[in-house]
């Protein structure tokens, strides 16, 4: 039987602050420029949300994607509408950069999965960077 992977889409809005409390001041703008402000800034992510597996041969499917969705949405709560380095407890002591960000979701949503093996996640900052993991 053939093996498909399917993707759900995801989107959630937060704000964050790339800081390194063990660099100066002066380090911290210099490494990580505007998105050190001391104000915060945020951005609208998409996760995107990657199942493998075989079709059912009674539905089709890899994974009911609303149960995917809602799988997935139930850990994305935590972070929509959120400051990630202040509202967000599995976060805390985590610089919240992207590529964290993104592991740190697949630890959530991984165990979650309803059908099917979660085999990527793709985390868009903007319509321009992203950060993808494979959960190694």
């Amino acid at each position: 039987m053939a093996t498909v992977r399917v993707t759900r889409r995801l989107h959630f809005s937060a704000a964050h602050r790339l800081h390194n409390p063990a660099f100066s001041d002066e380090e911290n703008r210099r490494v990580f420029g505007p998105c050190n402000h001391p104000n915060w800034h945020g951005h609208n992510y998409e996760l995107d949300v990657t199942v493998e597996g075989q079709p059912n041969p009674d539905t089709g499917y890899v994974v009911d994607l609303g149960l995917l969705r809602d799988a997935a949405e139930a850990v994305v709560a935590d972070l929509d509408h959120r400051n990630l380095n202040l509202d967000v407890p599995w976060l805390r002591d985590v610089i919240p950069s992207t590529e964290n960000l993104v592991v740190a979701l697949w630890h959530r949503i991984a165990p979650v999965v309803p059908a099917g093996r979660l085999v990527k996640l793709t985390l868009w900052e903007t319509p321009r960077n992203s950060a993808e993991y494979s959960g190694e």
